[in-house]
């Protein structure tokens, strides 16, 4: 069998330097229109939200309103610095953030609120540890940098979220395009239930975790895919090591070695040292500005 592509440090440093000026060319591409339409939005909501509190000075008496109301509770987490998710709500108030329990448990209600002033942003809502009236000037400030933050927010998540489906796109188009047949997604548990060679399905669980795509080799090996997008160096360790990589471990645990080749398609920005612990760790890479590399690979299991 063909051994998995090992890329060398300098070629590691090309390609993530052509995935840099990929993403530098999108990002300038970019239009304004979507941060804008999120801030125009946030802005409103954020008004109504110190509106329903009295400029967050009566929280005892709207927390409940606030809290079952998706669009002020989003606000009200904003008001933190940093926010608070709802997952860390669930976890440090040990919360239930459905309607029913909110209303059936007005302590959870208090531990929710209690958890969010905690860590108050004092720069945005100097008033309320001073324990006074906004003026209009401090509650103008504190509306327009809450709704850049929380608008700065959406479109990170929702850039990321469409640049992966893009990905995830091109890859089923050369596949499809190279002659393989694409079949129904379906759990994995036992390689026999993988797609077979010249086949691919979409997101599907592959052991125990879940794989955006798993490809059968042609020499009988099956290849779970991760397609990972990271938009900073930082980012780049959460999608790549902490998420692919562990995946691929996992893969190679349970399938072993001679059977599977864990592989991640890759765009976006990554810092070199964390490429090669990955490569170091059994996931193979490949690039998502260079597809006939990974596709020339593919095909050069029909032949080992």
């Amino acid at each position: 069998m063909i051994d998995r592509p090992i890329w060398t440090i300098e070629q590691l440093e090309t390609a993530s330097k052509q995935a840099i000026e990929v993403f530098r060319l999108q990002r300038m591409q970019e239009p304004l229109e979507a941060y804008l339409e999120a801030f125009d939005d946030y802005q409103g909501i954020v008004e109504d939200l110190l509106e329903t509190t009295v400029d967050l000075t009566d929280l005892d008496s709207t927390a409940l309103n606030i809290l079952t109301d998706s669009k002020l509770r989003h606000a009200f987490r904003y008001i933190a610095g940093p926010p608070v998710s709802d997952d860390d709500l669930k976890t440090i108030a040990e919360a239930v953030l459905s309607v029913g329990r909110l209303k059936a448990d007005p302590e959870m209600v208090r531990r929710i609120v209690d958890v969010i002033l905690a860590g108050l942003d004092r720069r945005r809502f100097p008033w309320i540890a001073e324990r006074r009236e906004p003026t209009e000037p401090e509650r103008n400030a504190a509306v327009l940098a809450s709704a850049a933050l929380m608008a700065m927010r959406k479109v990170e998540t929702s850039r990321r979220n469409i640049e992966k489906d893009k990905q995830e796109e091109r890859v089923e188009a050369v596949l499809i395009q190279a002659g393989f047949e694409k079949v129904p997604t379906r759990s994995v548990e036992t390689l026999p239930q993988a797609p077979g060679p010249g086949q691919f399905c979409r997101e599907s669980l592959f052991s125990d975790r879940k794989a955006d795509f798993i490809i059968g080799l042609w020499d009988q090996r099956t290849m779970p895919v991760e397609c990972k997008v990271s938009n900073s160096s930082t980012n780049s360790v959460k999608r790549l090591n902490n998420d692919a990589s562990r995946k691929a471990e996992t893969w190679r645990r349970d399938f072993g070695d001679r059977n599977v080749v864990p592989a991640a398609i890759l765009s976006g920005v990554y810092k070199v040292h964390n490429l090669e612990n990955a490569q170091t760790r059994g996931l193979t890479l490949f690039w998502a500005h260079d597809l006939q590399n990974f596709l020339e690979w593919i095909e050069s299991t029909r032949n080992s």
